[in-house]
Protein backbone atom coordinates (compact mmCIF):
# COMPACT_ATOMS: atom_id res chain seq x y z
CA UNK A 1 0.00 0.00 0.00
CA UNK A 2 1.48 3.64 -1.05
CA UNK A 3 0.95 5.18 2.29
CA UNK A 4 1.69 8.14 1.07
CA UNK A 5 -0.79 8.53 -1.61
CA UNK A 6 -2.91 8.07 0.74
CA UNK A 7 -2.71 10.25 3.00
CA UNK A 8 -2.39 13.10 0.48
CA UNK A 9 -6.26 11.99 -0.56
CA UNK A 10 -6.97 12.20 3.20
CA UNK A 11 -5.97 15.61 3.09
CA UNK A 12 -6.92 17.13 -0.12
CA UNK A 13 -10.83 15.20 -0.20
CA UNK A 14 -11.47 13.61 3.51
CA UNK A 15 -13.52 15.68 5.87
CA UNK A 16 -12.74 14.43 9.76
CA UNK A 17 -15.32 14.33 12.32
CA UNK A 18 -14.41 16.20 15.56
CA UNK A 19 -10.65 16.54 13.75
CA UNK A 20 -8.90 19.98 14.18
CA UNK A 21 -7.60 21.21 11.00
CA UNK A 22 -3.68 21.08 12.46
CA UNK A 23 -3.94 17.16 13.46
CA UNK A 24 -4.52 16.60 9.59
CA UNK A 25 -2.28 18.54 8.19
CA UNK A 26 0.95 17.46 10.30
CA UNK A 27 0.05 13.79 8.16
CA UNK A 28 0.38 11.57 11.12
CA UNK A 29 -2.90 10.50 11.74
CA UNK A 30 -2.98 6.66 11.57
CA UNK A 31 -4.27 4.81 8.64
CA UNK A 32 -6.03 2.06 9.93
CA UNK A 33 -6.32 -1.19 7.11
CA UNK A 34 -7.83 -3.72 9.56
CA UNK A 35 -9.02 -4.69 13.20
CA UNK A 36 -8.74 -8.35 15.26
CA UNK A 37 -10.04 -8.65 18.55
CA UNK A 38 -9.35 -5.96 20.67
CA UNK A 39 -6.66 -4.66 18.34
CA UNK A 40 -6.45 -2.19 14.81
CA UNK A 41 -3.72 -2.26 12.48
CA UNK A 42 -2.07 0.47 10.17
CA UNK A 43 -0.92 0.80 6.91
CA UNK A 44 3.46 0.59 8.35
CA UNK A 45 1.63 -2.24 10.54
CA UNK A 46 1.86 -1.07 13.57
CA UNK A 47 -0.69 -2.42 16.20
CA UNK A 48 -3.02 -0.72 18.80
CA UNK A 49 -5.25 -1.34 21.91
CA UNK A 50 -8.55 0.12 20.34
CA UNK A 51 -8.51 1.92 24.21
CA UNK A 52 -12.32 3.53 23.58
CA UNK A 53 -14.19 0.98 21.25
CA UNK A 54 -14.13 3.26 17.97
CA UNK A 55 -16.09 5.64 19.82
CA UNK A 56 -18.30 3.05 22.15
CA UNK A 57 -19.21 0.69 19.55
CA UNK A 58 -16.93 -2.00 19.20
CA UNK A 59 -17.97 -3.51 21.96
CA UNK A 60 -17.00 -6.86 21.14
CA UNK A 61 -13.78 -5.94 19.60
CA UNK A 62 -12.79 -6.40 15.56
CA UNK A 63 -13.65 -9.33 13.52
CA UNK A 64 -15.50 -11.56 15.54
CA UNK A 65 -16.24 -14.16 13.68
CA UNK A 66 -19.93 -15.32 14.42
CA UNK A 67 -21.05 -11.55 13.72
CA UNK A 68 -19.07 -11.38 10.33
CA UNK A 69 -20.97 -14.79 8.95
CA UNK A 70 -23.88 -13.48 9.82
CA UNK A 71 -23.76 -10.28 7.68
CA UNK A 72 -22.13 -12.77 4.82
CA UNK A 73 -24.58 -14.66 5.62
CA UNK A 74 -27.45 -11.89 5.27
CA UNK A 75 -25.86 -10.24 2.23
CA UNK A 76 -26.25 -13.26 0.41
CA UNK A 77 -29.87 -13.48 0.82
CA UNK A 78 -31.55 -9.87 0.93
CA UNK A 79 -29.19 -6.84 1.17
CA UNK A 80 -31.90 -4.30 1.47
CA UNK A 81 -35.93 -3.72 1.64
CA UNK A 82 -37.75 -0.40 3.04
CA UNK A 83 -39.86 -1.05 6.32
CA UNK A 84 -41.92 1.72 4.74
CA UNK A 85 -45.35 -1.24 3.65
CA UNK A 86 -42.70 -3.79 3.46
CA UNK A 87 -41.20 -5.97 6.03
CA UNK A 88 -38.41 -8.47 6.19
CA UNK A 89 -37.37 -10.97 9.19
CA UNK A 90 -33.96 -9.81 10.47
CA UNK A 91 -36.01 -6.73 11.32
CA UNK A 92 -38.97 -8.44 12.48
CA UNK A 93 -37.14 -11.09 14.87
CA UNK A 94 -34.45 -8.14 16.05
CA UNK A 95 -37.95 -5.65 17.00
CA UNK A 96 -39.19 -8.94 19.15
CA UNK A 97 -35.91 -9.15 20.40
CA UNK A 98 -35.33 -5.25 21.80
CA UNK A 99 -39.13 -5.60 22.99
CA UNK A 100 -37.85 -8.60 25.44
CA UNK A 101 -35.07 -6.66 26.59
CA UNK A 102 -37.45 -4.07 28.35
CA UNK A 103 -39.24 -4.44 31.55
CA UNK A 104 -42.38 -4.13 30.24
CA UNK A 105 -42.10 -6.04 26.80
CA UNK A 106 -45.19 -4.24 25.14
CA UNK A 107 -43.04 -2.36 22.77
CA UNK A 108 -42.77 -1.47 19.53
CA UNK A 109 -39.17 -0.81 17.48
CA UNK A 110 -38.77 2.63 15.37
CA UNK A 111 -35.43 1.82 14.31
CA UNK A 112 -32.85 4.23 12.28
CA UNK A 113 -28.98 4.28 11.31
CA UNK A 114 -27.45 5.90 13.79
CA UNK A 115 -28.38 7.17 17.32
CA UNK A 116 -29.03 11.06 16.59
CA UNK A 117 -31.37 9.39 14.27
CA UNK A 118 -33.14 7.49 17.05
CA UNK A 119 -32.76 10.36 19.12
CA UNK A 120 -34.61 12.50 16.35
CA UNK A 121 -37.38 9.88 16.16
CA UNK A 122 -37.84 9.81 19.95
CA UNK A 123 -38.21 13.05 20.31
CA UNK A 124 -40.54 13.35 17.36
CA UNK A 125 -42.98 11.00 18.78
CA UNK A 126 -42.61 12.22 22.08
CA UNK A 127 -44.40 16.01 20.57
CA UNK A 128 -46.38 13.96 18.50
CA UNK A 129 -48.04 11.79 21.16
CA UNK A 130 -48.97 14.91 23.14
CA UNK A 131 -50.78 15.83 20.31
CA UNK A 132 -52.46 12.60 19.31
CA UNK A 133 -53.92 12.80 22.90
CA UNK A 134 -55.12 16.81 22.51
CA UNK A 135 -52.15 18.04 24.79
CA UNK A 136 -50.93 20.42 21.68
CA UNK A 137 -49.22 23.00 24.47
CA UNK A 138 -46.91 20.01 24.99
CA UNK A 139 -44.06 21.07 23.00
CA UNK A 140 -40.69 21.45 24.98
CA UNK A 141 -38.07 19.18 26.04
CA UNK A 142 -35.71 18.62 29.69
CA UNK A 143 -32.32 17.71 29.51
CA UNK A 144 -29.46 17.28 31.59
CA UNK A 145 -26.88 20.05 31.55
CA UNK A 146 -23.77 19.25 29.63
CA UNK A 147 -25.88 16.21 27.90
CA UNK A 148 -25.10 15.36 24.12
CA UNK A 149 -27.32 13.31 22.35
CA UNK A 150 -26.43 13.94 19.09
CA UNK A 151 -25.24 16.66 16.26
CA UNK A 152 -28.27 16.19 13.90
CA UNK A 153 -30.63 19.24 15.23
CA UNK A 154 -33.25 18.26 16.96
CA UNK A 155 -30.94 16.24 19.47
CA UNK A 156 -28.50 18.96 19.52
CA UNK A 157 -31.07 20.91 21.20
CA UNK A 158 -31.67 18.64 23.81
CA UNK A 159 -28.12 18.31 23.98
CA UNK A 160 -26.32 21.57 23.39
CA UNK A 161 -22.81 21.71 24.63
CA UNK A 162 -21.16 25.55 23.66
CA UNK A 163 -17.71 24.29 22.51
CA UNK A 164 -19.35 21.66 19.64
CA UNK A 165 -22.53 23.87 18.74
CA UNK A 166 -22.18 27.75 19.45
CA UNK A 167 -22.86 28.37 15.58
CA UNK A 168 -26.13 26.89 15.78
CA UNK A 169 -27.35 28.23 19.18
CA UNK A 170 -30.06 30.65 17.08
CA UNK A 171 -31.52 28.04 15.27
CA UNK A 172 -32.10 25.31 18.35
CA UNK A 173 -34.80 25.41 20.18
CA UNK A 174 -33.50 25.38 23.18
CA UNK A 175 -34.29 22.52 26.35
CA UNK A 176 -34.96 23.15 30.20
CA UNK A 177 -31.45 22.36 31.53
CA UNK A 178 -31.71 19.86 35.05
CA UNK A 179 -28.55 20.39 37.26
CA UNK A 180 -26.75 16.90 38.14
CA UNK A 181 -26.31 16.24 41.25
CA UNK A 182 -22.83 17.49 42.88
CA UNK A 183 -20.97 16.95 45.76
CA UNK A 184 -24.01 14.78 47.49
CA UNK A 185 -26.36 17.86 46.49
CA UNK A 186 -28.95 16.22 44.82
CA UNK A 187 -30.65 19.64 43.06
CA UNK A 188 -34.39 18.30 43.14
CA UNK A 189 -35.81 18.28 39.82
CA UNK A 190 -39.38 18.68 40.66
CA UNK A 191 -39.22 22.66 40.93
CA UNK A 192 -38.10 23.03 37.21
CA UNK A 193 -40.78 19.88 36.33
CA UNK A 194 -43.32 21.75 37.80
CA UNK A 195 -42.57 25.48 36.45
CA UNK A 196 -42.84 24.06 32.64
CA UNK A 197 -44.95 20.76 33.43
CA UNK A 198 -47.72 21.51 31.17
CA UNK A 199 -45.53 22.60 27.97
CA UNK A 200 -42.87 19.60 28.55
CA UNK A 201 -43.25 16.52 26.15
CA UNK A 202 -40.70 14.85 27.78
CA UNK A 203 -37.40 14.70 29.61
CA UNK A 204 -34.33 13.25 28.15
CA UNK A 205 -31.99 11.81 29.52
CA UNK A 206 -28.46 9.69 29.56
CA UNK A 207 -28.63 7.62 32.10
CA UNK A 208 -25.77 7.66 34.85
CA UNK A 209 -23.10 8.76 32.91
CA UNK A 210 -23.09 12.03 30.67
CA UNK A 211 -20.66 10.65 27.65
CA UNK A 212 -19.18 13.51 25.80
CA UNK A 213 -20.19 16.00 28.16
CA UNK A 214 -17.50 14.44 29.89
CA UNK A 215 -17.96 11.54 31.42
CA UNK A 216 -19.91 13.09 34.23
CA UNK A 217 -21.50 10.53 36.58
CA UNK A 218 -24.83 10.52 39.06
CA UNK A 219 -26.22 7.98 41.27
CA UNK A 220 -28.87 5.88 40.46
CA UNK A 221 -31.16 7.18 43.14
CA UNK A 222 -31.49 10.53 41.07
CA UNK A 223 -32.58 9.04 38.01
CA UNK A 224 -35.33 6.87 39.87
CA UNK A 225 -36.52 10.67 41.66
CA UNK A 226 -36.71 12.11 38.21
CA UNK A 227 -38.33 8.99 36.60
CA UNK A 228 -40.99 9.06 39.35
CA UNK A 229 -41.87 12.81 38.96
CA UNK A 230 -42.09 12.76 35.26
CA UNK A 231 -44.71 9.50 35.69
CA UNK A 232 -46.57 11.91 38.17
CA UNK A 233 -46.86 14.85 35.70
CA UNK A 234 -47.33 13.33 32.41
CA UNK A 235 -44.02 13.86 31.14
CA UNK A 236 -42.68 11.12 29.13
CA UNK A 237 -38.82 9.76 29.97
CA UNK A 238 -36.93 9.15 27.35
CA UNK A 239 -32.99 7.30 28.24
CA UNK A 240 -30.19 7.55 26.23
CA UNK A 241 -28.77 4.30 25.99
CA UNK A 242 -27.04 4.64 22.69
CA UNK A 243 -23.08 4.92 24.75
CA UNK A 244 -24.11 2.95 28.00
CA UNK A 245 -26.42 0.58 26.29
CA UNK A 246 -25.69 -3.42 25.94
CA UNK A 247 -23.37 -4.13 29.47
CA UNK A 248 -21.38 -1.28 29.24
CA UNK A 249 -22.18 -0.06 32.80
CA UNK A 250 -22.27 -4.05 33.89
CA UNK A 251 -25.86 -4.29 33.13
CA UNK A 252 -27.84 -4.86 29.97
CA UNK A 253 -29.00 -1.24 30.30
CA UNK A 254 -27.82 1.57 32.57
CA UNK A 255 -31.52 2.82 33.75
CA UNK A 256 -31.80 -0.62 35.46
CA UNK A 257 -29.34 -0.03 38.36
CA UNK A 258 -32.58 2.78 38.65
CA UNK A 259 -35.12 -0.23 38.26
CA UNK A 260 -37.29 2.48 36.56
CA UNK A 261 -39.72 2.05 33.12
CA UNK A 262 -38.69 4.61 30.54
CA UNK A 263 -41.14 5.08 28.23
CA UNK A 264 -38.84 5.38 24.85
CA UNK A 265 -35.17 4.03 24.83
CA UNK A 266 -32.92 4.55 22.33
CA UNK A 267 -30.33 2.54 21.43
CA UNK A 268 -27.50 2.24 18.81
CA UNK A 269 -23.46 2.14 18.55
CA UNK A 270 -23.33 -1.60 20.57
CA UNK A 271 -26.51 -2.80 19.21
CA UNK A 272 -24.28 -4.12 15.86
CA UNK A 273 -21.55 -4.26 17.87
CA UNK A 274 -20.79 -1.45 15.84
CA UNK A 275 -20.24 -3.42 12.82
CA UNK A 276 -22.86 -1.60 10.96
CA UNK A 277 -24.98 1.56 10.97
CA UNK A 278 -28.27 0.53 13.21
CA UNK A 279 -30.03 2.19 15.94
CA UNK A 280 -33.80 2.37 17.47
CA UNK A 281 -36.03 4.07 19.79
CA UNK A 282 -37.98 0.97 21.68
CA UNK A 283 -41.29 2.61 22.62
CA UNK A 284 -43.98 1.65 24.85
CA UNK A 285 -47.65 0.15 23.61
CA UNK A 286 -49.29 2.86 25.48
CA UNK A 287 -47.62 5.59 23.35
CA UNK A 288 -47.45 3.44 20.09
CA UNK A 289 -51.24 2.88 19.58
CA UNK A 290 -51.98 6.63 19.87
CA UNK A 291 -50.10 6.74 16.37
CA UNK A 292 -53.39 4.92 15.09
CA UNK A 293 -55.08 6.30 11.49
CA UNK A 294 -58.62 5.52 12.41
CA UNK A 295 -61.21 7.77 12.86
CA UNK A 296 -58.59 10.42 12.71
CA UNK A 297 -54.92 10.48 10.74
CA UNK A 298 -52.25 10.04 13.62
CA UNK A 299 -49.55 8.03 11.31
CA UNK A 300 -45.87 8.89 12.38
CA UNK A 301 -45.24 10.42 8.90
CA UNK A 302 -40.97 9.74 9.29
CA UNK A 303 -38.43 7.29 8.63
CA UNK A 304 -35.20 6.76 6.69
CA UNK A 305 -34.25 4.84 3.74
CA UNK A 306 -32.01 2.20 5.78
CA UNK A 307 -34.29 1.88 9.05
CA UNK A 308 -34.14 -1.66 9.75
CA UNK A 309 -31.54 -2.86 6.80
CA UNK A 310 -31.09 -6.85 6.68
CA UNK A 311 -27.81 -7.15 6.77
CA UNK A 312 -27.03 -4.18 10.26
CA UNK A 313 -30.23 -6.31 11.14
CA UNK A 314 -28.71 -9.36 11.43
CA UNK A 315 -25.55 -8.45 12.50
CA UNK A 316 -27.33 -6.82 15.80
CA UNK A 317 -29.01 -10.19 15.89
CA UNK A 318 -25.97 -12.02 16.33
CA UNK A 319 -24.51 -9.37 18.45
CA UNK A 320 -27.34 -10.13 20.90
CA UNK A 321 -26.91 -13.76 20.82
CA UNK A 322 -22.93 -13.30 20.99
CA UNK A 323 -24.09 -10.96 24.60
CA UNK A 324 -25.92 -14.06 25.87
CA UNK A 325 -23.81 -17.45 25.15
CA UNK A 326 -20.20 -15.45 26.29
CA UNK A 327 -22.37 -13.39 29.20
CA UNK A 328 -20.82 -10.53 28.23
CA UNK A 329 -22.85 -8.38 30.65
CA UNK A 330 -21.91 -10.34 33.97
CA UNK A 331 -18.12 -10.26 32.33
CA UNK A 332 -17.72 -6.40 32.00
CA UNK A 333 -19.69 -6.10 34.89
CA UNK A 334 -17.07 -8.39 36.98
CA UNK A 335 -14.12 -6.39 34.76
CA UNK A 336 -15.67 -2.98 35.74
CA UNK A 337 -14.66 -3.64 39.27
CA UNK A 338 -10.83 -4.91 38.57
CA UNK A 339 -11.02 -1.47 36.44
CA UNK A 340 -12.26 0.78 39.20
CA UNK A 341 -9.46 -0.97 41.64
CA UNK A 342 -6.53 -0.33 39.48
CA UNK A 343 -7.56 3.23 38.45
CA UNK A 344 -8.35 4.34 42.08
CA UNK A 345 -4.80 4.11 42.84
CA UNK A 346 -3.82 6.94 40.12
CA UNK A 347 -6.10 9.72 42.69
CA UNK A 348 -2.57 10.31 44.08
CA UNK A 349 -0.56 11.31 41.16
CA UNK A 350 -0.13 14.64 40.78
CA UNK A 351 -2.68 16.91 38.84
CA UNK A 352 -5.49 14.61 38.82
CA UNK A 353 -8.33 15.91 39.66
CA UNK A 354 -10.52 13.11 40.26
CA UNK A 355 -10.83 9.41 39.30
CA UNK A 356 -14.55 7.87 38.78
CA UNK A 357 -15.68 4.20 37.38
CA UNK A 358 -19.10 3.02 36.31
CA UNK A 359 -18.70 -0.51 34.67
CA UNK A 360 -16.04 -0.71 32.20
CA UNK A 361 -15.82 3.05 31.73
CA UNK A 362 -12.80 4.36 33.30
CA UNK A 363 -12.21 8.06 33.59
CA UNK A 364 -9.36 10.26 35.31
CA UNK A 365 -9.94 13.86 35.25
CA UNK A 366 -7.58 15.71 35.43
CA UNK A 367 -6.79 19.84 36.66
CA UNK A 368 -7.15 22.41 33.83
CA UNK A 369 -4.15 23.00 31.81
CA UNK A 370 -4.17 25.10 28.96
CA UNK A 371 -0.47 26.13 29.09
CA UNK A 372 -0.07 25.40 25.38
CA UNK A 373 -3.11 28.40 24.43
CA UNK A 374 -7.03 26.76 23.85
CA UNK A 375 -6.60 23.25 24.07
CA UNK A 376 -5.63 21.71 27.09
CA UNK A 377 -2.29 20.56 26.80
CA UNK A 378 -1.61 17.37 28.80
CA UNK A 379 -4.31 15.28 27.37
CA UNK A 380 -2.89 15.73 25.01
CA UNK A 381 0.45 14.74 26.02
CA UNK A 382 -1.02 11.62 27.72
CA UNK A 383 -2.79 10.73 24.21
CA UNK A 384 0.36 11.05 22.41
CA UNK A 385 2.10 8.72 24.99
CA UNK A 386 -0.44 6.45 24.43
CA UNK A 387 -0.43 6.00 21.11
CA UNK A 388 3.58 5.24 21.37
CA UNK A 389 2.72 2.88 23.93
CA UNK A 390 0.16 1.20 21.55
CA UNK A 391 -3.62 2.48 22.79
CA UNK A 392 -5.68 4.73 20.93
CA UNK A 393 -7.53 7.43 23.19
CA UNK A 394 -9.66 10.41 22.68
CA UNK A 395 -9.67 12.39 25.67
CA UNK A 396 -12.61 15.03 26.29
CA UNK A 397 -10.86 18.40 27.46
CA UNK A 398 -9.54 17.31 30.69
CA UNK A 399 -10.76 14.35 30.50
CA UNK A 400 -9.04 11.12 29.89
CA UNK A 401 -11.01 7.81 29.51
CA UNK A 402 -10.96 4.27 28.81
CA UNK A 403 -13.83 2.77 27.51
CA UNK A 404 -12.33 -0.72 26.09
CA UNK A 405 -14.31 -4.08 24.60
CA UNK A 406 -16.51 -5.66 26.74
CA UNK A 407 -14.74 -8.91 25.97
CA UNK A 408 -11.35 -7.78 27.07
CA UNK A 409 -8.79 -10.45 28.22
CA UNK A 410 -8.03 -9.40 32.18
CA UNK A 411 -4.18 -9.40 31.26
CA UNK A 412 -4.85 -6.84 28.60
CA UNK A 413 -7.44 -4.30 30.91
CA UNK A 414 -4.36 -4.29 33.53
CA UNK A 415 -1.95 -3.66 30.54
CA UNK A 416 -4.06 -0.56 29.29
CA UNK A 417 -4.31 0.60 33.05
CA UNK A 418 -0.69 0.65 33.04
CA UNK A 419 0.14 1.76 30.34
CA UNK A 420 -2.54 4.89 31.05
CA UNK A 421 -0.97 4.98 34.58
CA UNK A 422 2.56 5.40 33.66
CA UNK A 423 1.49 8.36 30.20
CA UNK A 424 0.05 10.33 33.78
CA UNK A 425 2.65 10.03 35.69
CA UNK A 426 5.54 11.07 32.83
CA UNK A 427 3.13 13.52 31.48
Amino acid sequence: MDIEYYRQLDRDHLWHPYTRFSAVSRGDLPMIVRGEGIHLFDADGRRYVDAVSSWWACSLGHNHPRIVQAIIGQASQLQHSILGNLSHPAAVELAARLAGLMPDTRCHVHFASDGASAVEAALKIAIQHAHNKGETGRVKFASLEDAYHGDTLGAVGVGYLEEFHLPLKAMLSSAIRLPLPVNGCYNDPATLLDKNANELAAVIVEPLCLGAGGMRMYPSDWLRRLSGLCRERGILMIVDEIAMGFGRTGRMFAFEHAGIEPDIVCVGKALSAGYLPISAAIVRDEIFKTFNDEPEDHTFYHGHTYAGNPIAAAAALETLRVYEDDNIIQRAADQGDLLKEWLQKMEQYAGVREVRCLGLIGVVELEPDYSDGNAPARPRRIQQAMRERGYLIRPLDNVVYLMPPLNIAEADLKAMVDALSDSIRKS
